[in-house]
């Protein structure tokens, strides 16, 4: 089967700038007390008695600190390179190459799943069956949480993290998310849209958290 062109240009653009993003958001949660509090809420909820997949890690670095807040948590992203970096910073965390498309995780096993910006680089028309995706490994009463730009407009993005790449990103309206959870089966339990934290965010950020029904 064909790759889709944009997996193939998010994978690459993602390998390139790996280092880069690491370095330059290494310290992101400390300045953003909104992200803290909402996977602070988000840990709490899951608990500690079930998996959770970080799916769209990067460079692990909410792997780490989902893990710092009690959870059996491990990481997936579709770039190698973001892998390879979170492997070498969280050597005692797990990470896996994959897809969010198709994920090597059996049906109803996880306790938790974090989408936390990897739902962008997808086009919407084509979000339907990747959070299909997302709900089939949840486990019933499992919680499903993401982070997104506000916007409905596609960005192509040709500079970034210090590098020269060719990237699409896409913003997205949070009744849009919320009704592909709720064609997924999910119930939505919380949305919060916040204004942009200057200086790298320039439109608004909202957060999602729907629930498996058990």
């Amino acid at each position: 089967m064909t790759e889709p062109a944009y997996l193939a240009q998010t994978r690459t653009a993602y390998d390139t700038v790996a280092e880069s993003y690491a370095d330059l958001l290494r310290d992101a949660l400390t300045d953003s007390p909104w992200d803290r509090a909402v996977l602070s809420a988000f840990a709490e909820l899951v608990g500690t008695t079930g998996l959770v997949g970080d799916l769209g890690c990067g460079p692990g670095r909410l792997t780490g600190h989902l893990a710092a807040l009690g959870l059996d948590v491990f990481g997936v992203d579709l770039s190698p390179g973001m892998v390879e970096v979170a492997r070498r910073a969280h050597p005692g965390l797990r990470f896996e190459v994959g897809s969010l498309a198709a994920l090597d995780i059996a049906d109803g096993s996880l306790a938790g799943a974090l989408a936390w910006y990897s739902l962008i680089h997808t086009p919407p028309e084509r979000l339907s069956p990747l959070v299909a995706e997302l709900a089939r490994v949840l486990a019933p009463g499992g919680r499903l949480l993401t982070a997104f730009q506000v916007g409905d407009e596609p960005r192509h993005i040709t500079h970034g993290y210090g590098h020269d790449i060719t990237l699409d990103a896409y913003r997205l309206r949070p009744d849009f998310v919320a009704e592909l959870f709720t064609d997924a089966g999910l119930t939505v339990e919380a949305r919060l849209v916040r204004e942009p934290q200057p200086p790298h965010e320039k439109a608004p950020q909202a957060y999602l958290l729907a629930r498996k029904p058990a």
